[in-house]
């Protein structure tokens, strides 16, 4: 099973395509976010994201600064306000 993933800001849509897993910095701790993970919203605190392609993999490392994420139906959306790496 394969997690649909986009990464987003204000300017330019980063990144979309699906992934294994996706662990973000949100405001009150990490999360780990895979395929069937319950529906629900959070704000981000400045960190990074690790982007999982495939289980057991090393993940993609990318710098994120303020924003939110979503977890629905159709998977994860990260909106940042700020994107490196």
């Amino acid at each position: 099973m394969a997690l649909n993933f986009e990464l987003v800001t204000p300017e330019k849509l980063v990144r979309s395509g699906e992934v294994h897993m996706v662990v973000v910095p949100g405001v009150e701790g990490d999360f780990g976010v895979m395929e069937g993970h319950a529906p629900f919203m959070t704000t981000l605190k400045n960190g990074q994201l690790e982007i999982h392609e495939s289980a057991g993999g090393e993940p993609k490392r990318v710098t994120v600064s303020g924003g939110f994420a979503e977890v629905g139906t159709k998977g994860l959306t990260v909106l940042a306000e700020k994107v490196e790496g």
